[in-house]
Parts: C-alpha cells; structure tokens; sequence
C-alpha cells in the first residue's frame, strides 16, 4: 500500500510537469534555438570579420564537433535545470509548493519527484537538440545517442538540484532573473562547454583553468563528451554523483520548515 502510495506521488508530479511543460511550447522552442544559434555562430565560422578571429581556434571540423556539440548539450540541461527552480519559485508564490509538502509523504521524496520530472523534461529536451544537430551535418555515433543517456540522467539531475537549491532562497520571481545571471553564464563560461581545458592553460588564462578545473559543469559537459564517443570518465562520473548529492541534501535541508532557508524566507509550512 505505501509503495502504491509512493508510485502514485511520482506519476501525479511528473504527469503534472509534463502537462504544464507541453502547453508551455514557447519553453521548448527557447531550449533548442538557443543553442542552435551558437552551433550555427560556430559551424559557420564568423572568423576574419575585420580581419579578427572572434571564435575559439579549432584545427578540424571534427574537433569542432567533439568540443561544442557536447558543451550545448550540456547547456541544454543547464537551463531547464534553472527552469526547473523557476517553476519552484512560482509554485511557492501560488501555494502550490504548501500543498505539495504537506502531503503524507517524506518532504525528501517529494522533492526528488520534482527533481525526477524536471530531469525527464531536460533529457528529452537534450535528445530533440541532438536530432536537430543532424541537420547541421554534425557526426555523432548511433551508439552515442545511447551510451550518453545515463550521464545525461546523471547531469540533469545534478542541475536540477542545483536549481531546487536555488529556490529556496529565492524569495519573489522578480529576483530569479539577477540570481540567475550569476549562475547560469558563470558556470557555462568558465568550463569546457566551448573550449578545451588544455587549451585555457596553453593560452595563459591559469584564473579561469583553475577555476574551470573546480566548476562542476566542467565535469558534467566531459562527462557527456566522453560517453557520446563510447568512452568513460570516472572523475567526471564521481564528481557529478557526488555534486548531485551534495546539492540535493542542501535542497532538501532548506526546504525543512524548523531549521532550513525556508523558514527565513517563509516558503513552506
């Protein structure tokens, strides 16, 4: 009967996620031109504009491919997991997240149904901008799109935490757009999303390689790299598993209405 009672939790959230996310099309349309445009800035070059090289300089096409296609994936999943606390954030404003956590169920089961369904929603999303990297000619192995669904899984949800984590302390949703700008681009900047983490250190920037080193998006992106190419990074894999966890348990410590964030910022009861 608990089981049954568990099952249900998990259908209702992610039915009623998936629900809102299929009459939000803009949300989908927004996920995939995003970073098409930067594989269409890209792949078409825009170089020796004024005589000024304004990308990074890769030597082939298939090095192009190996390191960018793998880092908007990867952003991708980066803003639905940001989409995902906006929900949240919107939900605690309308009561909605009240309902939600008084039901008579664990509030860290609760929380991870929430997590479960924001990261199905940013699977499929990472999955429709691979299809759509077909028609940018953009050589990825049958194989790949199999061997990268685990770690898209694992990343996913490695964000998605970060953006419940995020929620709690995001008192209005007017403030989510600040909060968000120095976390989104920070993050997708200052790792290995555009560049190669060799080529950071070969250049000189030894500030951003340090701090690209330690940014656990950097693993994220050369985790999903390495499995669309049949490969395996263990560093890459621990470091995500073990970032997940530590995001989620401060999530779900924040959300704990006795000692958490959400009794300064009255989120929940």
């Amino acid at each position: 009967m608990q089981q049954a009672l568990y099952w249900r939790a998990l259908q209702a959230i992610t039915s009623r996620e998936t629900i809102k996310f299929w009459h939000q099309r803009g949300r989908l349309l927004s996920a995939l031109v995003r970073p098409a445009l930067w594989l269409l800035v890209f792949a078409a070059g825009f170089q020796n504009i004024f005589g000024v090289s304004i990308i990074p300089p890769y030597d082939t096409y298939i090095e192009y491919q190996v390191y960018v296609v793998p880092g908007l994936l990867g952003m991708v999943l980066l803003f639905n997991g940001m989409q995902s606390s906006l929900a949240m954030v919107y939900d605690r404003e309308m009561g909605l997240m009240r309902l939600l956590l008084t039901a008579p169920l664990p509030r860290w089961y609760l929380l991870l149904c929430k997590l479960l369904a924001g990261t199905f929603l940013s699977v499929l999303q990472a999955y429709a901008f691979l299809a759509l990297c077909v028609l940018f000619k953009v050589d990825i192995p049958l194989l790949g799109w199999l061997y990268v669904l685990i770690p898209m899984i694992l990343v996913g949800m490695m964000l998605g935490a970060l953006g419940l984590l995020l929620s709690v302390s995001i008192k209005q949703l007017e403030n989510f757009a600040g909060t968000m700008n120095f976390v989104i681009f920070p993050m997708f900047f200052l790792s290995t999303a555009l560049y190669p983490l060799w080529k950071l250190q070969e250049s000189g920037a030894e500030v951003v390689y340090q701090v690209a080193r330690f940014n656990p998006f950097t693993h994220a992106v050369e985790l999903i790299r390495f499995a669309l190419y049949g490969q395996f990074n263990g560093v890459a894999l621990a470091v995500v598993i073990m970032a997940g966890l530590v995001f989620f348990a401060l999530a779900v410590w924040g959300y704990n209405p006795q000692y958490g964030m959400a009794k300064k910022v009255g989120a929940v009861s």
